[in-house]
């Protein structure tokens, strides 16, 4: 686990100071600080989603306060390794958008956390990380 993933009150991206926006679904962080018409949204356009948890979260020993999760890193080939992971273990998503199985195998790697990480996530948490995954794949087109 990555200090960055630790992180509570700032984000630093690329050497730009970015602003965090609270709201009910977690923090958005939008590089360069300026706002966007989505802030509200989960995963906004930035690509970039900062979960705050309620009450930390512990797995395997490992407290968890904020995660970091840059979908605007991801890239075609962690789709398709996605998609053919799934395909390996007999599961298989007909839409990325309505398959929360592919939703967290996306989000647990723009995370740099393990899958199973985030589905032995409290289901309140799971689906507001899930969520963001789910948008910014609306965001970008898909």
């Amino acid at each position: 686990m990555s200090e960055e993933n630790k992180t509570t009150d700032t984000a630093i991206e690329s050497g730009i100071i970015a602003v965090l926006d609270e709201t009910d679904e977690g923090m958005v962080v939008v590089p360069g600080g300026k706002k966007n018409a989505n802030m509200g949204d989960a995963g906004g356009n930035a690509g970039v989603y900062v979960h705050k948890f309620k009450k930390p979260f512990e797995y395997e020993g490992t407290k968890y306060t904020t995660l970091n999760f840059y979908f605007e890193r991801l890239t075609g080939r962690d789709m398709i390794s996605i998609e053919n992971e799934m395909q390996a273990r007999s599961e298989y998503a007909l839409d990325p958008l309505l398959s929360r199985n592919f939703q967290s195998k996306m989000a647990s790697r723009a995370g740099g956390i393990a899958a199973d990480v985030l589905e032995a996530m409290p289901m309140q948490e799971f689906n507001k990380v899930v969520n963001a995954a789910r948008n910014f794949l609306i965001d970008s087109g898909y």
